[in-house]
């Protein structure tokens, strides 16, 4: 009887500390945290989603929490920009940000409604040069020819970019100013599409991603033109670098990583840190980064925003003299 009474009094115990669990779960303000979500500013199939995909299983295993992706495109990255800055200050929305928004879209959008200091960067996770990319059907095989045929038909071929105020448009815009050539901007809604019409024939020419080339080159569906990386991919071996083509204003990469809405948890901001990085070292990650001609960074903290804010000057530059405004 003595025996039963103390097992009595273990499950009526447990019965209150699970009932108490309960009632603080559902207590106004608590929070259990179930998921973490990775917006991506551009549809599926483009660069940044393919870098998104490779890294949120194994941050997914060392959160021990579910990493899903959540893709919301338009206005170059500013509505997934703007989700996370109006959501909780918990870490639980990360923003797989990019170059151009982060660096570009401050001076070419008059209406934003954040601003880089509305974020703390985690760290810039991959880099990667553009590539001239050309659709077979063009009579050119060198940057060269490439302007020559353009120059043939003045006011009548346009020049795809994955999107408005992104590296591959004001590159395409310098390349045009370089040479001379009377072009139309067509701009897409991420890399995908873009590099999807390119492959169609619908869109000729333009600077492109290299994930989305390079699968694409060896059985000639496109056209590697010229690279806009200091040096050449290893991907693309055969393929110049504007730079050594006596163009070094046309040399840029674009970055893609990872920031949370400021003032989130410290503790929280140290885990994801730590999973990011984590994913980023795997070598197993690190090869799949590599395939997609992505260079790992890993540069993180104040550094990475340190890096953005230098060339934040550069890109400012280049939007006030072409002049650009985005609505």
């Amino acid at each position: 009887m003595h025996r039963s009474k103390r097992i009595a009094s273990r499950w009526a115990h447990a019965a209150l500390t699970g009932l108490a669990l309960i009632v603080a779960l559902a207590a106004p303000g608590a929070h259990a945290q179930t998921s973490v979500r990775l917006l991506v500013g551009s549809p599926a199939g483009g660069a940044i989603d393919i870098y998104a995909r490779i890294v949120n299983d194994h941050m997914s295993r060392s959160l021990g929490l579910p990493v899903l992706i959540d893709n919301k495109p338009g206005a170059n990255g500013n509505i997934a920009a703007q989700a996370v800055v109006d959501g909780p200050a918990d870490g639980n929305l990360i923003w797989i940000g990019a170059q151009s928004m982060l660096e570009i879209n401050p001076h070419a959008y008059t209406n934003l409604r954040w601003k880089v200091s509305d974020f703390t960067p985690l760290l810039k996770g991959v880099e990667i040069p553009l590539v001239l990319a050309a659709h077979p059907s063009v009579p050119a095989e060198s940057l060269d020819e490439l302007v020559a045929w353009i120059k043939r038909s003045p006011g009548k071929l346009s020049y795809a970019s994955y999107g408005v105020g992104t590296a591959s448009h004001f590159l395409g815009f310098q390349f045009a100013e370089r040479f001379g050539l009377d072009l139309t901007h067509v701009p897409y809604r991420g890399s995908g599409p873009q590099s999807a019409d390119l492959l169609a024939g619908h869109a000729l020419f333009g600077f492109t991603q290299i994930p989305n080339v390079t699968p694409h080159v060896p059985d000639k569906r496109l056209k590697a033109i010229a690279m806009t990386g200091e040096r050449r991919s290893r991907l693309l071996p055969q393929t110049p670098t504007m730079a050594e083509l006596g163009h070094g204003e046309l040399t840029g990469a674009v970055w893609f990583g990872l920031l949370i809405k400021a003032g989130a948890p410290k503790a929280m901001e140290t885990r994801l840190m730590s999973a990011a990085k984590a994913a980023h070292d795997d070598p197993a990650i690190r090869a799949k980064l590599e395939a997609q001609g992505f260079d790992v960074s890993g540069l993180s903290g104040p550094e990475f925003l340190a890096s953005i804010s230098q060339q934040s000057e550069r890109w400012a530059r280049i939007v006030k003299a072409t002049g650009f405004k985005a609505e």
